[in-house]
């Protein structure tokens, strides 16, 4: 099968294109350093000649309000060229409890993109998947002040971006589900517990202090942003992941 991987040069969209390369498919990574820009559709139509499946892994440059027409310009240039080319399946990347945390703007324009999905001309399937390892000492940075961090606990259950990417790629070569599946990581974890993991693995000696109303994720209710009924549990948890 041949996919278009759109967002495929970022951290989940390299690890599609290396997990469907492994089982054999032709996927193809594109992004704006490929010659493809989703807000002026400039490169889509050659993008897609051909594919079978396309998989926006895409992020907004921005993580408020102005998402919301970052992610309304681009899927609707992206699904119409998709329509255009015959692409049979179109999957997008979302984020468990997305409607569950409407403070937030990010989550609230994804929420949005999902519509465009589900109304769109293509047969979809969206995944939801939890926050990636690879982003969890980003998180943490977000309240850290010198030697203090400060982390709200509502319960987070991350997967590693290698896991969720296998989980995308065996939902992309199957049918459109027509519906949303959520991937998340073995264990869900309070995030100032997440925090105090993370630095104690790193041999980093600063002290974190459970604050609830310490950055973006304060907003968020204890356990939306874990495993619901139907969730793929993949295998690999956090504190193997992380180095020795």
């Amino acid at each position: 099968m041949k996919f278009a991987v759109i967002g495929g040069t970022g951290l989940i969209g390299s690890h599609i294109v290396a997990a469907l390369a492994a089982d054999g498919h032709d996927a193809v990574p594109h992004a704006r350093s490929t010659g493809v820009d989703l807000l002026t559709g400039t490169g889509l139509a050659p993008a897609l000649t051909g594919v079978d499946v396309v998989i926006d892994a895409t992020l907004s440059p921005a993580t408020d309000d102005t998402s919301a027409e970052f992610f309304r310009t681009a899927t609707g240039n992206l699904l119409e060229a998709a329509e255009q080319a015959g692409v049979r399946h179109a999957v997008l990347m979302s984020i468990v409890g997305v409607d569950q945390v409407p403070d937030l703007g990010y989550y609230r324009a994804k929420v949005a993109q999902e519509e465009l999905f589900k109304t769109g001309p293509v047969p979809y399937s969206i995944v939801r998947a939890t926050q990636f390892f690879e982003y969890l000492d980003e998180i943490i940075s977000w309240t850290a002040d010198g030697d203090a961090v400060r982390l709200p606990s509502p319960l987070l259950q991350p997967v590693a971006a290698g896991d969720a990417a296998r989980a995308v790629v065996d939902i992309a070569v199957g049918a459109p589900l027509h519906g949303i599946r959520d991937v998340v990581g073995p264990e869900a974890i309070a995030l100032d517990d997440i925090g105090r993991i993370t630095l104690a693995a790193r041999g980093d000696k600063r002290i974190v202090t459970t604050d609830n109303t310490a950055g973006p994720f304060a907003s968020a209710p204890a356990d939306a942003l874990t495993a619901k009924d139907g969730a793929q549990i993949t295998p690999t948890r956090y504190r193997d992941w992380l180095p020795a």
